[in-house]
């Protein structure tokens, strides 16, 4: 049986789908925004955006003044995409291709976020080593929310099996290294009308692993 060549399905999906168009678009990521608010995550902080490719984030991040973001996806025209939306802004950022499963950090990050990518590691491998990146790529005293789709959420997306989370699931797999803030759940309209339940965690890194 052939390997699953995930960075050619995305790029597939970004060549060929409006992206304002696809389930996940959101024109407001009002829940990104609302924890990054109440964490008082500062302006000068060290930021990543996780499977951010096509996102808006990155534009209201900007908006709000943020200084040093960072947006990561594993199709490289997803982030073509975004530069030419954002135009000369495009150049405060810096662009990261890469899948996030073999992801080797150079930077260490005050603030990581992840909507909808960590959901697509599906074998235990791949969840280790995401875990072991952000532990290792996090400041001492940063921040880590992750959305995924909940227990009451799809099983799949983009026609790819997904791995569904709960508060005590979610919470199980980072424990070691991260302290949970809150979880909440989300119901995320889509395009077409249709909703999809996420839930969102947010960690602090701990100091010293338990």
């Amino acid at each position: 049986m052939e390997k699953f060549d995930r960075k050619k399905h995305w790029e597939t999906i970004y060549n060929s789908k409006d992206t304002q168009k696809v389930n996940w678009f959101q024109p407001m990521p009002k829940t990104s925004l609302d924890i990054i608010n109440e964490l008082n995550i500062p302006l000068t902080a060290k930021i990543i955006d996780i499977g951010g490719g096509d996102s808006l984030l990155v534009d209201h991040l900007l908006q709000h003044g943020y200084e040093d973001v960072t947006v990561l996806d594993i199709s490289e025209r997803s982030l073509e995409n975004a530069k030419k939306r954002l135009g000369q802004q495009a150049k405060k950022v810096t662009w990261i291709v890469a899948d996030i499963a073999e992801f080797v950090p150079t930077a260490q990050y005050d603030f990581w976020h992840d909507r909808a990518a960590f959901h697509f590691l599906t074998n235990t491998k791949e969840i280790e080593a995401y875990v072991l990146t952000v532990k290792n790529s996090l400041a001492s005293d940063g921040f880590m929310v992750i959305g995924t789709f909940s227990k009451q959420g799809p099983t799949k997306c983009s026609g790819i099996e997904i791995a569904q989370y709960s508060e005590s699931t979610m919470t199980a797999i980072f424990t070691k290294n991260f302290s949970k803030i809150k979880c909440l759940t989300v119901d995320h309209e889509t395009p077409s009308g249709t909703l999809q339940n996420f839930i969102f965690c947010c960690f602090k890194k701990l100091l010293m692993p338990r």
